[in-house]
C-alpha cells in the first residue's frame, strides 16, 4: 500500500501539495506514482518565474519505463525547483515526499488547494482505483 502523509493535499494525477509557512505551495509525485513510474532517471523542470495555470504541463519526468508529463495541480508562479533533482532524480523515488518535491510555487488562486483531496480522500481514490 502506498504511503499517503495527512499533512497535504492530493490530485486526482497523483500529485502531492503542501502549503507552506511562506505562504509558498509545494508540489511533488505521490509515493503512487513513482511506484508506477519506476526508477527515474531524468528530470526537465520548468523555468523560476514560470506563470502555471492549473492542468499546465510543467514538468517531465523520464523513468526506465516512459517519459510523463506533470501536471500542476494549482496555478501560480513557480517560485523554486528542486535542483537537487538534476544531478539526482532518483530522490523522487526514495523520498517523494521530503527530499524529492519538485517544485514550489507561489499560488495565483488558494481556493484550489481546496478543490484537491486530503490523505482520507485520495486513500479512498487509490483503493477504488485499484479495485
Amino acid at each position: 500500500m502506498s504511503e499517503v502523509p495527512g499533512d497535504r493535499k492530493y490530485s486526482r494525477e497523483h500529485e502531492w501539495v503542501r502549503l507552506q509557512d511562506d505562504g509558498l505551495v509545494m508540489i511533488g509525485l505521490t509515493d503512487h506514482a513513482q511506484e508506477a513510474l519506476g526508477e527515474l532517471v531524468y528530470v526537465e523542470q520548468a523555468e523560476d518565474g514560470a506563470t502555471l495555470a492549473k492542468g499546465d504541463a510543467c514538468i517531465v519526468v523520464e523513468s526506465v519505463k516512459a517519459a510523463s508529463d506533470v501536471y500542476a495541480p494549482i496555478g501560480g508562479v513557480l517560485a523554486e525547483v528542486n535542483d537537487a533533482l538534476t544531478d539526482e532524480p532518483e530522490l523522487v523515488n526514495q523520498s517523494p515526499y521530503e527530499e524529492g518535491w519538485l517544485v514550489r510555487i507561489e499560488p495565483s488562486d488558494p481556493v484550489e488547494l481546496d478543490e484537491l483531496m486530503d490523505a482520507d480522500a485520495y486513500s479512498q481514490f487509490l483503493a477504488e482505483s485499484a479495485g
